[in-house]
């Protein structure tokens, strides 16, 4: 099931990086009193109670201004709204409610989505509680007061913030379609590859990057199978600022693959991979889905017998943090290998949910600790008692062992080779959680 995303939106130099950097519980945003510092809009996981969502931080909205850089973080904002399932409106107690505000509401409430009206700088309750009255007449329900420096108020916030939560996730966990979002850079042909398997022109496709506004999910039926295909080209390309394309790009990205069961990373073949790929892959990667690589307009590259090798391992070194990640060679335009993708997406769904008896895995690891001594530190050895597969998408194992901090990170990929050799897991990452137990225990 998707993790509901929640945007924090408001006028520049409000605290929202504050706020967030005080929810994510590290300091992700960089933090300035200028105007406009947060340039990108960067995101988040956060828990709390017994609730979980992604949260987004966004650019200050100044709804009049033509000032190129606030006027595109303007844009980055409305990306945000468009894909949030609740808004966090932040005012600021110290400037008051003030124009600018009342035209943010106004973009708010046309959005038709919850926003929870937040009331920032309220540092003493007493003090400020008759003016945070003011923000009343916005018109947008109860203002939360909150000190994102102080960390005040924050669980009436939150319990406000996740009450609009979809309360129907049932409907999610019914639907076992294969859910895949088609993921990468602008312009590289996502469009084009859902239009080529649905055989005909549902995604409007042009040579503009980001033709594509919204994220358009597409239903595809296949030998008696229907997958769900996500589209996350929507990006409107207003700014002739380079970076701000590649921003908008990540939060289409993260609200797609927080939904999907696999993604597909599409690349141009003609461009070559690059670190923008990686930012992308990354995010899939980092939430454990299962990943194949397409790489697109491979009908416009030249070739001879060396091409396709040379290529293969210039992604496998730019995108070295996960080489369990599928790998096909394809064309948009003429169909080149499309078929295929259908047969990899089905494989990886089908490793993503795999599970491993614990008899079998401990098999594994008594062999792999045979063959290769485990760490040892000031005459004390690594000793692993014991692994289980504790759950899917992605498949999660538990090692016990004596001492964690013995447990090396390479000796813990070395485990993990050894468990793929045995059984593939082809584009899924695998994750383990070590966890220490006394030896009398």
């Amino acid at each position: 099931m998707s993790k509901p995303v929640v945007a924090i939106v408001g006028r520049p130099n409000v605290g929202k990086s504050t706020l967030f950097n005080a929810l994510a519980g590290e300091r992700i945003s960089i933090v300035k009193d200028t105007p406009g510092v947060t340039r990108d809009r960067i995101y988040a996981d956060v828990t709390w109670l017994d609730k979980s969502f992604t949260m987004i931080d966004t650019g200050g909205i100044e709804p009049e201004s033509n000032d190129i850089i606030l006027k595109s973080m303007r844009e980055q904002a409305e990306i945000a709204i468009e894909t949030a399932d609740v808004i966090i409106f932040l005012t600021d107690v110290r400037q008051g409610l003030v124009d600018a505000d009342s035209k943010v509401a106004d973009m708010l409430r046309r959005s038709r989505k919850p926003v929870v009206l937040v009331v920032n700088k309220v540092d003493n309750f007493e003090k400020y509680m008759n003016d945070v009255y003011e923000f009343y007449n916005l018109g947008l329900g109860d203002p939360f007061p909150i000190s994102s420096l102080g960390k005040l108020g924050f669980g009436e916030m939150l319990d406000e913030v996740c009450s609009h939560f979809r309360k129907d996730a049932s409907e999610d966990e019914e639907d076992d379609r294969p859910r895949v979002a088609i993921i990468g850079k602008p312009n590289v042909g996502k469009s084009s590859i859902i239009n080529k398997l649905l055989g005909k022109d549902r995604v409007i496709v042009s040579d503009i990057a980001g033709t594509t506004r919204d994220a358009i999910d597409t239903v595809i039926k296949r030998n008696g199978t229907e997958y769900v295909f996500i589209d996350t080209a929507g990006l409107r390309r207003k700014s002739k600022i380079k970076d701000e394309i590649e921003r908008y790009s990540i939060i289409r990205t993260v609200t797609a693959v927080e939904r999907c069961d696999v993604a597909v990373l599409v690349i141009d073949a003609t461009m070559g991979v690059t670190e923008q790929d990686a930012k992308i892959a990354g995010i899939a990667h980092e939430r454990g889905k299962g990943i194949i690589i397409a790489v697109n307009k491979w009908d416009a590259i030249e070739k001879d017998d060396k091409t396709m090798n040379k290529f293969r391992n210039s992604i496998r070194q730019t995108l070295s943090f996960m080489p369990y990640a599928e790998m096909l060679f394809i064309s948009a335009e003429t169909g080149q290998r499309m078929d295929k993708l259908f047969t990899m997406i089905d494989a990886v769904v089908q490793n993503c949910s795999l599970r491993v008896a614990t008899g079998v895995l401990n098999e594994i690891l008594a062999e792999a600790v045979a063959t290769a001594d485990p760490p040892s530190d000031k005459g004390k050895r690594l000793r692993l008692y014991y692994m289980t597969e504790v759950s899917v998408k992605p498949p999660t194992f538990v090692i016990f062992v004596n001492d964690k901090e013995l447990a090396h990170f390479s000796y813990i990929r070395y485990i993990e080779n050894k468990v793929r050799e045995a059984f593939g897991f082809k584009g899924t990452p695998l994750k383990f959680i070590i966890r220490e137990r006394k030896e009398n225990q």
